[in-house]
């Protein structure tokens, strides 16, 4: 959000009835209309992607502190098309309930008006790809000589620009902002090591995010081992899923789509693997939109191949709906009621046998 201008492609050119021009990379790049002057890359779009990410930065702000976070209007952020739908009732229901919580704090002499209560803090994060526009926001802190790439709070490099003796790799490694990778299935359990290491010789909590991109399947082989080697070297990051990139695949209409049961699969073999192995899940990274859009297929309300261009918007990958995102929503926040309530009950049960040692 406010910056993923910038798009890694697998192919440098693209084809379309015997004509070849270079990949659209972005609008920061060049533009996505299949003539040749649109794919020259044009650096004045560098300064129009940085004009637009503080517009939308601003509004955000407007937003977090001017009283729309405010957890009294917890209806009022309701979705029409998520009505009639078991996603709308459970977050009618969970809203019903927040509404019962806030009620009880004022009978009880407890103010909603404190800041707490009415604003809302949020951080952006995207890709370090273009990194001419990465350096040009970068800046030194004049108290403590750190330099800090500003275009983000938080910055990842992908699984194309990952390697060790890359200059994605060397950029981060000198910026002290909170950083990510993403790594797939091709990563080994020895390069990873090496990566963290570099990006995190000093092993700062909350420095570095590995971000796990497999596929389900893949997944529950591969993470095991990455998490064994990580924890064998004693360095400490912050697994996430994200269960998005993974799982795309071309629909017979040409267009990039996500299957919802593959997203969802790959969550729940996220969280699984953590369990097998005693480790954290520390978060996931989905890509979605409060637009009614049609453009991952499956979910409750279906989206099939069929409605794919009926309102397919995006220019890059193709994002979950309201709907979609709500439903995977429900599903991560159920999993970690159960494993916070099997902690309790692992607790309960470590003191009451203490009680009968004792």
């Amino acid at each position: 959000m406010a910056g993923q201008f910038a798009k890694p492609r697998s192919e440098s050119f693209e084809e379309v009835n015997g004509v070849k021009l270079p990949s659209y990379r972005g609008d920061n790049i060049n533009g996505d209309t299949f003539d040749e002057k649109s794919r020259i890359p044009d650096p004045e779009r560098m300064i129009r992607a940085y004009c637009q990410s503080a517009a939308t930065l601003n509004l955000l702000r407007a937003f977090a502190t001017g009283g729309y976070a405010a957890m009294q209007r917890v209806n009022q952020w309701n979705l029409d098309f998520t009505e009639h739908s078991e996603q709308g009732d459970r977050y009618r229901e969970l809203a019903h309930r927040v509404d019962e919580a806030l009620g009880f704090m004022s009978a009880a002499g407890l103010t909603v008006d404190h800041p707490i209560m009415t604003t809302t803090e949020f951080y952006t994060s995207h890709e370090c790809l273009l990194l001419p526009y990465e350096e040009a926001l970068t800046r030194q802190d004049s108290t403590s000589g750190k330099f800090y790439d500003c275009s983000a709070h938080m910055l990842w490099i992908g699984e194309r620009t990952r390697q060790l003796d890359g200059s994605h790799v060397e950029f981060l490694r000198g910026v002290a902002n909170p950083i990510g990778v993403k790594v797939s299935d091709k990563m080994d359990p020895g390069e990873l090591v090496k990566l963290v290491e570099i990006l995190n010789p000093e092993n700062k909590a909350g420095r570095l995010t590995v971000v796990v991109r497999m596929g389900a399947e893949k997944l529950r082989v591969k993470l095991p081992h990455l998490i064994r080697a990580v924890r064998r070297a004693g360095l400490i990051v912050t697994w996430v899923s994200d269960p998005m990139h993974g799982n795309t695949i071309k629909a017979p209409c040409g267009l990039k789509t996500r299957p919802f049961d593959a997203i969802r699969a790959e969550v729940r073999a996220f969280f699984d693997v953590h369990d097998q192995e005693g480790s954290h899940p520390g978060g996931v990274h989905l890509e979605m939109t409060g637009q009614n859009v049609t453009e991952c297929i499956g979910g409750s309300r279906t989206v099939t191949l069929d409605d794919l261009s009926d309102r397919y918007h995006t220019h890059c990958d193709p994002r979950l709906n309201a709907s979609q995102a709500l439903e995977l929503a429900f599903i991560i926040a159920e999993r970690l009621r159960k494993r916070r309530l099997g902690s309790d009950l692992s607790g309960l049960g470590a003191q009451f046998k203490g009680l009968v040692s004792f």
